[in-house]
């Protein structure tokens, strides 16, 4: 019986990791992991465990709800990104960024970081009310940093299998801080209370655009899965976008079920996080 079990565990475990890391992802991963040289950030650092546990699955889709609220980052997403045609190119594009900046060495992370500035460099156009835009401006980067990082950090205080002490989550967002300066934000927070007021700063700058909410329909109802797929993903979807801000729910016509929320949406949280840890046991490390 254990056998059984541990096999439907590792084909499981492979295709969930196959969609999140594409199709090299196990070579991908021992490099990152196994590759010998000095990290950005030691086996110790909050980011290891924040990046590295389940819950990035739902702070990652929070995240880009959230980013969707400013129309000059939606409008750059909306013109340059694949995210409709190549939704799970973007994901294993971004899980790999994330994964060679937290774990990998640091040749490998300058080299990501150096890969994604490039892309930035190119991408340039005008929003639907006229904006010039630039993918490499810092104020746009810092709100797509802030808002990651808040979308992490939330969810993993709320879905996380270890949560992270006051004085770890400052030590959380100043190591994310070191992967923003070298992509180019100026300064990006270091501490929570930090974060809370940059957050804030922004406020005035955000709405509802046409194209934030479809983004936001297409994330949580329409995107392109197979049908064994759709209810684990829909969990994911509902804690993400019930783990949102109050004030974003109107701008992207997202409803509000406090007790609901508060009871089935966290339990079913907590039971596809908890699946995945149980499907993705964590890699070996160097």
């Amino acid at each position: 019986m254990d056998t059984a079990v541990d096999a439907l565990r590792a084909r499981l475990g492979a295709a969930v990791f196959s969609r999140v890391a594409g199709p090299d992802g196990p070579a991908t991963r021992d490099r990152i992991h196994l590759g010998p040289g000095p990290r950005w950030f030691a086996p110790d650092r909050p980011i290891r465990r924040v990046h590295g546990d389940a819950a990035m699955f739902i702070g990652g889709l929070r995240a880009l709800l959230l980013q969707s609220l400013h129309p000059v980052a939606m409008a750059a997403v909306a013109g340059h990104s694949d995210y409709r045609e190549d939704p799970w190119g973007r994901l294993q594009r971004t899980s790999r960024f994330l994964a060679v900046t937290t774990f990998g060495t640091e040749a490998d992370a300058e080299a990501a970081v150096a890969r994604v500035r490039g892309i930035h460099r190119r991408v340039r156009g005008t929003a639907p009310d006229g904006t010039p835009y630039r993918a490499d401006d810092p104020h746009l980067l810092d709100w797509v940093h802030v808002a990651e990082v808040d979308s992490f950090l939330r969810c993993h205080q709320r879905y996380g299998s270890d949560r992270l002490t006051p004085a770890e989550q400052d030590g959380y967002v100043a190591d994310t801080a070191r992967v923003a300066r070298a992509l180019g934000v100026l300064d990006p927070p270091t501490t929570v209370a930090a974060l809370d007021a940059r957050l804030a700063s922004f406020r005035p700058e955000l709405r509802g655009t046409p194209q934030a909410r479809e983004a936001a329909r297409f994330l949580l109802l329409t995107p392109p899965l197979p049908v064994p797929a759709r209810v684990p993903y829909a969990a994911i979807a509902a804690a993400a976008a019930a783990s949102l801000p109050l004030w974003t729910r109107l701008p992207l016509r997202l409803p509000f079920l406090p007790l609901t929320e508060a009871t089935a949406v966290r339990l079913a949280g907590h039971g596809i996080t908890g699946a995945i840890r149980w499907l993705l046991p964590p890699p070996a490390s160097a």
